[in-house]
């Protein structure tokens, strides 16, 4: 039994499939089958159950594949201490984040990282935080940003910044005339909000708790682009995070925003990396940068919507 051998295993345990673990792992079907028959072999229990649609891991057979998980992601710790050791600022990150936030912050610090880091690939996954705490766990992720808090003893979070939440009503609601709003007003309001598994609907739920304001029903958005969309199409209103208001963000006319003259609710937003990793200090270095966004960014204050005014057309005598 080797290394090798223990990625097909892994690979079959991920894929459920013979053709397409083999084909993860660039060999023929029959080469990975043999392999997995070699570890059956050698270790005296059976695997995988053997069915004319799909494959199953047996009992032990799940157990030991994610062993040889934790071994794999051990080989790649050492890899990368040794590379690290050689040139700690290069090689490859593989860096998630999720849906919520990706779009919004990344072209904030995605420069400011190159400028830093110009030796360092980054590889980017964007996905929601249940999927990105798996991939943490099974090693296929280095880090990810998330958002606070996490119940994870085997990860690490560095503190990266508090981003507030705004308020999002249509042009023609009846808030669309302040500029502001205390928080406790919430109460009286129904919030549009997103589907099932994104962490900013927890983080609109507790605003909506603590408040008494309550979720429209009959509607979940399945992105923060819908949920804008929604608003600008006068069929209800959201809390909006500050980032996503932003520029490079366009300005949506027909979307009013309101900060909160209050205590603004807000979500913490973090580094998470496994406790175990080699990258530890390397990804501290990392967070430093990501934390340092421009002046201004998160003010609590959305400031104010401006259309760009049409250009105007010069008529010329013939």
């Amino acid at each position: 039994m080797n290394l090798r051998d223990l990625r097909y295993l892994v690979a079959l345990a991920e894929h459920k499939h013979f053709g397409r673990a083999a084909e993860a792992c660039f060999v023929s079907q029959p080469t990975l089958s043999t392999q997995i028959k070699k570890i059956e072999d050698e270790l005296g229990v059976t695997l995988v159950e053997r069915t004319p649609r799909r494959v199953l891991l047996t009992e032990v057979g799940v157990e030991i594949a994610q062993r040889a998980r934790e071994v794999l992601n051990e080989v790649e710790q050492i890899r990368n201490i040794a590379r690290r050791t050689r040139d700690p600022e290069s090689g490859t990150l593989r860096l998630g984040i999720f849906p919520t936030l990706a779009p919004y912050l990344l072209p904030h610090v995605v420069p400011r990282l190159r400028e830093r880091f110009p030796k360092l690939e980054l590889l980017l996954t964007e996905e929601k935080t249940e999927v990105l705490l798996r991939l943490l766990r099974e090693g296929k992720l280095d880090a990810a940003i998330m958002a606070l808090p996490l119940h994870e003893d085997s990860l690490h979070a560095e503190f990266l910044f508090e981003e507030p939440f705004v308020l999002a009503v249509p042009g023609q609601h009846a808030l669309a005339t302040r500029t502001q709003l205390k928080l406790d007003e919430l109460g009286t309001l129904k919030l549009l909000l997103l589907e099932e598994g994104h962490c900013l609907r927890d983080q609109a739920l507790e605003v909506c708790h603590s408040t008494g304001a309550a979720e429209r029903s009959g509607f979940r958005a399945t992105s923060l682009e819908t949920l804008r969309q929604m608003v600008a199409a006068n069929v209800g209103i959201t809390l909006l995070p500050i980032l996503a208001v932003r520029p490079p963000v366009a300005c949506a006319p027909d979307v009013h925003l309101l900060g909160f003259s209050d205590h603004a609710p807000s979500r913490r937003i973090a580094m998470v990396w496994r406790k175990s990793t080699a990258m530890g200090a390397f990804l501290k270095r990392l967070g430093e940068v990501i934390k340092d966004l421009p002046s201004g960014l998160l003010d609590a204050q959305p400031g104010v919507c401006r259309k760009t005014p049409p250009a105007r057309v010069t008529k010329h005598s013939a």
